[in-house]
């Protein structure tokens, strides 16, 4: 569920939280979170690193320490809490980061979906994970030629590209859903027969989407909080995602649920015709 706007406010929360802190220890209870390196590796190289920032790539977040960054992919329902050390272990903690003063940074996840990688410093947007990714949101170089050059070989719907994180980073299916509705686009419409108006609008809806989402903290649907003590206000601004039957905000028409690649997906049928 997290998507770019979540994200940023578990990035701005930790921010807060652990900058200056020190690894003493970390203990690992499931080993499938741990991508690179071996979970033993993970643990000896990460002993004795300090958090120095905390950045985000697309819905990667990315703990900048003294040689190394921590990748952390939160996944569906991932997330973060700063314990003492004499806390008793939480139900489905699964990393822990003990630092030097006494404090733990506890990862939870129900599903286990979340992902880690230890990897150094250098050359880090070269290798994988991060090589794969797409442009950010935000990048004064994602432009409507941009677009243009990915989306002119895709036959999938327009909704589907939408996810691709190799061409556009931090879109999940709760704000295509929102950006499509803005652009008034069908999310069925291929998306190689977009026109140059259309993709302008996907790029200008996007930002504007995703900046009011930043700025209320993200959306909390279901058993998804960003961060602790956190709750994102955004999906009191939904138009369309999870408004199945209900009434279209700008023709009244019923918003419909259809499925499209696997996913979940609300719009209108009269304004995104």
């Amino acid at each position: 569920m997290p998507e770019l706007p979540e994200v940023e406010t578990v990035k701005e929360t930790l921010k807060k939280q652990v900058l200056g802190k020190k690894v003493k220890n970390v203990h690992i209870y499931y080993k499938n979170i741990i991508s690179a390196p071996q979970s033993d590796l993970f643990i000896k190289n990460l002993i004795g690193e300090k958090i120095n920032d905390v950045k985000r790539r697309g819905k990667w977040l990315m703990f900048e320490l003294d040689h190394y960054f921590l990748l952390s992919h939160l996944r569906m329902e991932g997330k973060y809490f700063l314990r003492d050390i004499k806390s008793a272990p939480l139900p489905h903690e699964h990393v822990s980061l003990i630092f030097t003063d006494d404090t733990t940074l506890r990862y939870v996840d129900t599903r286990k979906f979340g992902r880690m990688y230890l990897l150094e410093k250098e050359n880090i947007e070269k290798r994988k994970p991060l090589c794969e990714l797409g442009k950010e949101p935000f990048d004064v170089s994602l432009d409507q030629k941009y677009l243009q050059e990915k989306y002119e070989k895709k036959s999938l719907p327009i909704k589907s590209t939408l996810l691709d994180q190799s061409i556009v980073v931090g879109i999940g299916n709760i704000y295509a859903d929102e950006i499509l509705f803005l652009s008034k686009i069908d999310p069925l419409k291929k998306t190689n027969s977009l026109t140059k108006k259309e993709m302008e609008d996907i790029i200008f809806n996007m930002r504007k989407v995703l900046e009011k989402a930043i700025t209320l903290g993200g959306t909390t649907i279901r058993s998804y909080t960003s961060s602790e003590g956190v709750h994102g206000r955004f999906q009191n601004e939904l138009y369309v995602h999870n408004h199945e039957k209900e009434p279209c905000p700008i023709c009244k028409n019923s918003i419909v649920k259809i499925k499209v690649g696997g996913r979940g997906t609300y719009y209108c049928p009269q304004c995104q015709k």
